[in-house]
């Protein structure tokens, strides 16, 4: 073999590598620490939209709540009125009794 010859021995790679360890353990943490970042930030993104979602579903509970105490409102009202009715129902007929105490015998069945 020439000493100089253009060609590489074959085991000179093996002697000499082409990247010193120290670099790709370098590009090793760099990988990680990108990741983590990523992971982080994902993270972040999952809190942000979590929080959200919840302060849309306080406000959604907070309108029907308020939706509902209408509703309960008006159907107190309603029973009230209802009451009113029954009575004066009551006091018509009473009164229908008393002009025509023969004829008026049997309740009128609401079933």
């Amino acid at each position: 073999m020439c000493s100089f010859s253009s060609e590489q021995p074959p085991y000179l790679s093996l002697l000499f590598p082409l990247h010193p360890p120290s670099s790709s353990k370098r590009h090793h943490h760099l990988h990680f620490s990108l990741h983590k970042r990523r992971r982080a930030q994902v993270q972040e993104e999952r809190r942000r939209k979590k929080m959200i979602l919840k302060r849309e579903m306080k406000m959604r509970n907070l309108k029907l709540y308020m939706e509902n105490q209408s509703i309960i409102e008006e159907n107190d009202k309603l029973r009230k009125k209802a009451l009113l009715l029954h009575k004066e129902n009551q006091t018509l007929l009473f009164q229908l009794q008393e002009k025509f105490p023969n004829k008026v015998t049997s309740k009128p069945n609401n079933s």
